[in-house]
């Protein structure tokens, strides 16, 4: 099994490396981007509000990569099956479950590596910044967001990704009728509102996908 694992990560590394590095990159520049101007030492310590706007429109991009790399990662994992019309994995001497896991644990390695490159670039970031009095620094909190995000992306575009023509057309299905309900509803004039229900459902506490709202600071109060 630990073979088998090694035979797809290896695999898995070679169709998607290209997006690896490059978000491992990105994920290591964004902290320190955030905090340049804290690192000045020409310019001394940011004001505490000019700081905390500067590090939130910043932390923007910290769920636009974890979706970005999610998404990215999930296409590369089941791209070569798709294209084989699933042949080589019907012959793989092992369950179809066994052989989904490993794709999905195989991925996930992967992107343990803009994972760690957040971690450390903010904590290089916060290393290398003069912070006003008062507001403290949250490397690690930021880096452990940033990965439940990641792993919550990957997840939803990994299980749709692994799906047939069938199952997509089925997904894009439903979201149609959810957007003619709507229409229809609108047009009746009827107190409906569907997406107000799914916004709070899904992008709401306790919702799954809550983690990408809200704001994302390296630098807080």
């Amino acid at each position: 099994m630990i073979a088998m694992f090694r035979a797809v990560l290896y695999s898995q590394w070679k169709w998607s490396r290209i997006i690896v590095l490059l978000g491992t990159v990105a994920a290591f520049a964004i902290p320190l981007l955030s905090l340049q101007g804290a690192a000045r030492a020409d310019r001394g310590a940011l004001q505490a509000q000019e700081l905390l706007r500067a590090v939130q429109s910043w932390g923007t991009l910290y769920p636009l990569l974890a979706t970005a790399l999610g998404l990215l990662m999930a296409i590369a994992a089941w791209a070569s099956d798709h294209r084989g019309r699933h042949i080589h994995a019907l012959t793989l001497p092992l369950e179809r479950w066994r052989y989904v896991l490993l794709r999905f644990g195989a991925g996930f390695v992967l992107l343990a590596a803009p994972v760690a490159a957040v971690l450390i670039g903010s904590s290089l970031a916060v290393l290398t910044a003069t912070l006003p009095p008062g507001l403290q620094a949250y490397p690690i909190a930021l880096a452990v967001r940033f990965a439940f995000a990641v792993f919550v992306a990957y997840a939803v575009f990994f299980a749709v990704s692994a799906g047939t023509a069938r199952t997509a057309g089925i997904i894009l299905g439903v979201i149609a009728a959810v957007i003619l309900v709507q229409v229809v509803a609108s047009i009746a004039n009827i107190d409906l509102n569907l997406f107000a229900a799914a916004h709070t459902v899904l992008l709401l506490g306790p919702g799954p996908l809550a983690v990408f709202t809200g704001r994302w600071m390296l630098v807080d109060v």
